[in-house]
């Protein structure tokens, strides 16, 4: 890289717009959306998708919602017209759907265009050309009379081919390709002039794509560009503004929502980003922004992981792991302080009377796109005891005392470090089961017994406990069933142990459900240790609790 880059590259101009009024505006409705996945995504793809592909994203962008579809660029060869014409004569397209085609501006594509929608209800058919300098001077050798010459000549033929098929509701899209990187004042000419051809009306509006082909400035910018072209094209209600970002700034969604404040009408991009080079607008992303703002923006994503599997599919490409919203990892924490947080507004948001959601790190209920909340802590080295915690309650049921998540967490975290890898909910369940002696044979095995009460009060425990193996008779006295098995355990066993806490709760809801009982117990030492008990009575599981205790001093 270059020590001083300003030798190499310019900054980009800005806009004289001292007014501008996007900043203080507010996305208040969704726009008119167009996926573009089909034509610029496709053709950004190693091994562009076939017929099979291609109807199979059809069907889910329909299922998304998608009204609007750009669907091919017919001129560029037989497998692509065939397909349109094959999705039209077939009947698939949706009376509220309006596929879409795009076309360079010249007359023997634009009559291929038509001809592959031949029989359409309604179509769109999109013409563009390139209108920046860079473009002018290095690709076509043109200046800006003869670069509006070919604006006014697509115009004409979109005119004469449109007037051939008259029973077609046909719409007009015209783009001054490069748009972003173009004099603002020459696109807006070209624009005109393409209108003075074409003769939108408010009932019938020309749709205006103001590409940012190559992403070249920052999206304050872009949304400066698109005020001014709303502010001086002609006839603005006969206008439908339309923005299609690329995101080679890393910047294409942010463009995209400023461009929106700026007074676009329509949003074009596709499915998690894909397209030329860095990509297209992820309509994915703006979509859920708007929701995670109390708009609803016209798209189903509540079953997102079938949106993901078809779109990899269709495009033989990962969405990646950390993509807002869609990845694998994106409602997912390893730190425990976020674990702590994140467990805590769940507890919180039971407990409140009302449905706005409210979870810290969770910009979205993971619910409303499909996901479980099993899947949003996962543990690992870094992970904290509220993370081992979670995952034992939302695998087995386990809601673990705070001073027992402490206890435990040692234990996890050990086994973290060993192995170096994110630990599943298996993993945590052999070591629960191993450091409280839930796994058969113990020392202590608890076999039978009885509770009865004697005259003074005192309940009085009798039963049979296997000492590795060996049945033994037993009995203890106590004020309780559990201070009546600690008095068996030292009068039996001689095992000293006084009990700290108790706790205890159901396994889930309904009959049949399981209880979970939990002891800290002292030794005469002064040593904590802890036992759990599960059982389908809750008193059993109170007696079994205790034992497991006992077999840990015996571990």
């Amino acid at each position: 890289m270059l020590r001083n880059p300003s030798t190499k590259y310019r900054p980009f101009p800005q806009i004289n717009l001292p007014d501008r009024q996007w900043p203080s505006q507010t996305i208040t409705k969704a726009p008119r959306w167009l996926s573009t996945d089909m034509r610029d995504g496709n053709q950004a793809l190693i091994d562009p998708m076939d017929a099979e592909k291609k109807t199979r994203f059809f069907d889910l962008l329909l299922k998304v919602g998608l009204k609007e579809i750009e669907v091919g660029f017919p001129s560029a060869g037989a497998t692509e017209f065939d397909f349109i014409s094959g999705l039209v004569q077939s009947g698939r397209i949706p009376d509220d759907v309006v596929i879409q085609v795009l076309t360079q501006s010249r007359e023997d594509l634009i009559r291929t265009s038509f001809e592959s929608l031949r029989g359409a209800k309604t179509a769109i058919v999109h013409v563009y050309n390139a209108v920046s300098p860079a473009w002018r001077k290095i690709v076509f050798q043109m200046d800006q009379a003869q670069v509006k010459d070919i604006a006014i000549a697509g115009a004409k033929y979109l005119r004469d081919e449109a007037s051939k098929q008259p029973d077609t509701d046909w719409r007009f899209e015209y783009s001054p390709e490069t748009f972003s990187t173009a004099e603002i004042d020459f696109s807006i000419e070209c624009c005109a002039a393409v209108m003075d051809i074409l003769k939108p009306t408010p009932e019938k509006p020309i749709i205006f794509n103001l590409p940012a082909t190559v992403e070249a400035a920052t999206p304050n910018i872009y949304a400066d560009q698109i005020e001014y072209f709303g502010r001086n094209i002609p006839n603005r209600d006969s206008v439908i503004i339309s923005l299609h970002a690329h995101n080679d700034r890393g910047t294409g969604v942010a463009a995209t929502e400023l461009g929106l404040m700026a007074g676009a009408d329509r949003v074009e991009g596709c499915l998690f980003g894909n397209g030329e080079r860095t990509g297209n607008c992820d309509l994915v992303t703006v979509a859920l922004n708007m929701y995670t703002q109390g708009l609803n923006p016209g798209l189903d994503f509540s079953d997102i992981d079938e949106v993901i599997k078809t779109v990899e599919y269709c495009n033989q490409l990962p969405v990646h792991p950390r993509h807002p919203y869609a990845g694998e990892l994106v409602f997912t924490a390893f730190s425990g302080s976020h674990q702590d947080a994140i467990k805590k507004g769940f507890a919180a948001q039971e407990s409140r009377n009302d449905d706005f959601w409210e979870v810290p790190y969770l910009p979205i209920d993971p619910a409303d796109l499909g996901r479980s909340y099993e899947a949003v802590i996962r543990v690992n080295s870094q992970s904290g005891k509220g993370g081992f915690a979670w995952v034992l309650e939302q695998d087995q049921g386990l809601k673990l005392p705070k001073k027992m998540q402490a206890h435990f967490s040692r234990q996890v975290q050990e086994l973290a470090d060993e192995t170096g890898r994110e630990l599943y909910a298996d993993d945590i369940w052999a070591v629960f089961q191993k450091t409280y002696c839930l796994n058969t044979p113990q020392h202590f095995q608890l076999v039978d017994y009885e509770e009865t009460r004697a005259a003074n009060g005192e309940r009085i425990f009798a039963g049979k406990v296997a000492i590795d193996g060996q049945e033994q008779s037993v009995s203890g006295r106590g004020n309780g069933l559990i201070s009546s098995v600690v008095s068996t355990i030292r009068d039996s066993f001689g095992l000293a142990l006084e009990i700290e806490d108790y706790t205890e709760h159901a396994m889930g809801q309904g009959t049949g459900v399981k209880a979970a009982a939990y002891v800290e117990c002292k030794t005469a030492e002064g040593k904590t240790v802890w036992g759990v008990g599960i059982d389908e009575d809750v008193a059993t599981a109170s007696v079994r609790a205790v034992l497991s205790a006992a077999n840990a001093l015996k571990a």
